[in-house]
């Protein structure tokens, strides 16, 4: 199979959480609460344009580097970044992958309404990334909620 007849996927995840916009905002653009939920990020700020990385469990020829670029800021709605990492010799986990993750939140009665897009997982290639991180994402949204709200429990 050649990269052009790859299927290309995305992981999509919602949930309502009961806080405000501006709540859940400050839990996804903040580097110190980002790595409360997901992982603590290098060189972060939430500026487009700003390039910063993750760093997970290396394999293979990849260095477990994550490396992403801010490409989108709207303040209370929407967050984007790119997400690369992998390495192109790799099979399985550590696979070669160029994403992008969108958070995108809407004021709901009883709080917002948070979908999670991670898109480009080109299949098969990206099998091993796509069903690890789908489960993976499920968890993590509901963690910014927790986040959020441990953050407000502190600022009080």
């Amino acid at each position: 199979m050649t990269e052009t007849d790859a299927a290309t996927r995305q992981i999509l995840v919602e949930e309502l959480l009961p806080h405000a916009p501006e709540l859940i905002w400050k839990a996804l653009t903040s580097g110190a609460l980002m790595g409360r939920w997901l992982m603590e990020p290098r060189g972060f700020e939430p500026v487009v344009g700003n390039r910063f990385t993750y760093q997970t469990t290396p394999a293979g020829e990849w260095d477990g580097t994550i490396r992403c670029e801010v490409l989108t800021v709207v303040p209370n709605t929407r967050f984007a970044y790119s997400w690369v990492g992998g390495h192109a010799a790799n099979a399985g986990y550590g696979s070669r992958l160029d994403t992008v993750v969108t958070f995108d939140l809407a004021a709901v009665a009883g709080g917002t309404l948070l979908q999670l897009t991670h898109s480009g997982f080109e299949l098969p290639r990206n099998e091993t990334a796509f069903t690890n991180m789908h489960r993976g994402w499920e968890n993590v949204v509901k963690r910014v909620g927790t986040v959020a709200a441990e953050a407000e429990a502190e600022a009080d």
